[in-house]
């Protein structure tokens, strides 16, 4: 245990600005009713470490369940108009609590309901950005949700796990922590297995460590440890620690902080991937496919950048500017990037040459297909 500590206290040092995700199993109670001695609690631990001088945002779950406690349901709804009006109901249950709350401990929090809209696209993305940064300098807490109320399964970011993700990477935090009703990664189910035990720390997220995140989110929920494995995996890329803990005590949000030997430590990456690069690997929405060779491929994990002559086919209809999947022969998506031309212009210049791209063309924006400045490779 020392050990670990020492460990820990060595991976963890000069924490600064730290996302911390509540789960809706964290925030409600059985009944769906928000547990308004809970949240009271998670307030004081945040509003402790803010006096402390970090940096802190709040991602929370708990609207469309606190929307279910306001109208006395005991199940969730499976139609997209029921669920956004009860995230109607619960968000203004859920901000108003939380205002209070923060305001006992003389805090100001600043609301900001998002969608995948706000962060697909490249100007909302940085005003988002920009906005968070601003409210964190003046000490006020930043409270961010899903907009459930108004947002459809096409723009939805997905889950809150990744939301938090995606926050860590919009303000470049150095920690996020993730709350949930699991005290963090075991290396089996330990609902169904007596000898499961807990891993500590993650270096590399492999697919042995995939495998054992299985199961489901509870009735009031939607996520499960798979979605904390991907968010793992996005926050460890833009260079953010992320640990899995149980909200059974809102202590533990203190305790990891204090570098104690809390859920599972997932260790960021020693060579983090810039903002825009996360951006373009999480944030946008991906307009359509270029196929490569195998020969484009190599040069991609080199950090070369794609020329047409590498490119084997296209899928979809996009324009010079957009963002397009890199697919391998295999099918494997290994990156996203901004295509230099559109999807009739690479039809026509695929496996050509750059000096034949004016010729064929009649004009020539770049030599290359898409320039490694605005590509981010997925996976090798």
């Amino acid at each position: 245990m020392k050990k670990e500590q020492n460990i820990r206290e060595e991976i963890l040092r000069n924490i600064q600005k730290i996302v911390v995700k509540v789960g809706t199993s964290t925030l409600t109670k059985e009944d769906g009713n928000l547990d308004g001695e809970k949240i009271k609690k998670i307030v004081l631990e945040l509003s402790n470490l803010s006096d402390k001088g970090y940096d802190i945002v709040l991602v929370t779950s708990g609207a469309i369940g606190a929307g279910m406690g306001k109208l006395n349901m005991s199940e969730r709804p499976k139609t997209l108009s029921e669920k956004q009006a009860l995230a109607s109901v619960g968000q203004v249950a859920l901000t108003h609590l939380y205002q209070v709350l923060f305001q006992e401990h003389n805090k100001i929090i600043g609301q900001l309901l998002l969608t995948k809209g706000d962060f697909s696209d490249r100007r909302r993305y940085l005003n988002a950005r920009n906005v968070c940064n601003t409210l964190l300098s003046n000490k006020i807490i930043p409270v961010v949700n899903e907009n459930d109320a108004v947002v459809s399964d096409e723009i939805k970011v997905g889950d809150n796990d990744t939301l938090s993700a995606l926050v860590a990477g919009l303000i470049d935090a150095d920690l996020l922590i993730i709350l949930s009703d699991v005290q963090g990664l075991y290396n089996k189910n330990p609902q169904k297995y007596k000898d499961a035990n807990l891993i500590e720390i993650v270096g590399n997220i492999n697919e042995d460590i995939k495998k054992n995140a299985g199961g489901e989110g509870t009735k009031f929920g939607t996520g499960g440890m798979v979605t904390k494995i991907i968010a793992a995996e996005m926050a460890t890329k833009i260079g953010t620690h992320l640990i899995i803990a149980s909200g059974d005590d809102p202590e533990n949000i203190t305790r990891i902080v204090e570098k104690e030997n809390i859920g599972t430590l997932f260790v960021k990456k020693h060579k983090k991937i810039s903002s825009k690069k996360y951006w373009l690997a999480y944030g946008t929405n991906k307009k359509g496919v270029l196929t490569i060779d195998e020969g484009a491929e190599k040069a991609l994990y080199k950090g070369k950048s794609l020329l047409p002559v590498g490119v084997k086919s296209i899928e979809g209809i996009f324009s010079k500017g957009a963002v397009t999947k890199i697919e391998n022969l295999k099918g494997e998506v290994i990156a996203m990037g901004i295509s230099n031309y559109s999807s009739e212009e690479i039809n026509l210049i695929k496996g050509r040459h750059s000096e034949d791209i004016e010729n064929i063309l009649g004009h020539k924006y770049a030599d290359e297909a898409v320039h490694i400045d605005n590509l981010t490779i997925l996976q090798k």
